[in-house]
């Protein structure tokens, strides 16, 4: 999942991918800490995740980790790059994913939705791609950090009274490493955002979102707060 895409003001959450069946599948059960596959490996297999979370990263010339993507329930991970995977993959919580065989994609006959479906996810991965990059080029540091709560909060929010609050399985530096900075300055923008009393913060991982409009004005670039 790509968390920069645009969003409408109200978090509209029917855009989010439907959740693949697992009913009479082939699916595999990953531990938090274990990779699904490898930067370089052959790509054999593309999975559509059914629960949990997954984090997509590279490493840079420099040694310097980037994360790419986070997977959701309803997002297909494994496309590949000249025959293999172009990323690291690993599990955040314990994750079920639906695995299907490259080869038994790449024929003309089977099951054609489910070549419909994965067409739309490789298509959302490049809008989600071009949105990314745009973001780390374009926002500031506070406007990122918005954009990912707001897309985070659309894809796997939850009502809480009269706000809505996001878990957040991965850690301060996994989303300084996915915004394009420092785990310090991640830091800061979530306490400028708690301070201005935008957002809560529960037990480190559980996020509030107290003012979803103002919220949204930040991610826009236009921060009144």
């Amino acid at each position: 999942m790509y968390v920069t895409a645009t969003l409408p003001a109200q978090f509209a959450k029917s855009e989010t991918p439907a959740k693949p069946s697992i009913v009479k599948q082939r699916t595999v059960t990953i531990k938090p800490g274990k990779h699904l596959f490898l930067e370089g490996d052959i790509a054999d297999r593309i999975y559509e995740v059914a629960s949990g979370v997954l984090r997509l990263t590279r490493i840079m010339e420099d040694g310097r980790r980037q994360v790419i993507a986070f997977g959701y329930p309803g997002d297909t991970v494994g496309f590949p790059s000249d025959g293999r995977y172009h990323t690291d993959c690993d599990a955040l919580v314990p994750s079920t994913l639906v695995t299907h065989r490259r080869s038994d994609l790449e024929t003309a006959s089977g099951d054609a939705a489910l070549h419909q479906r994965l067409l739309l996810a490789a298509l959302r991965e490049i809008s989600g791609m071009q949105d990314h990059f745009m973001m780390l080029g374009r926002k500031s540091s506070l406007e990122k950090l918005a954009s990912f709560l707001i897309v985070l909060t659309a894809r796997v929010g939850e009502p809480l009274g009269e706000f809505d609050q996001v878990t957040l399985p991965m850690t301060r530096a996994d989303i300084a490493d996915f915004l394009g900075l420092t785990t310090e300055t991640v830091s800061r923008a979530f306490t400028q955002l708690r301070k201005s009393q935008i957002i809560a913060i529960d037990h480190v991982n559980t996020v509030i979102i107290l003012k979803p409009v103002a919220l949204q004005c930040i991610a826009q670039g236009d921060d009144n707060t």
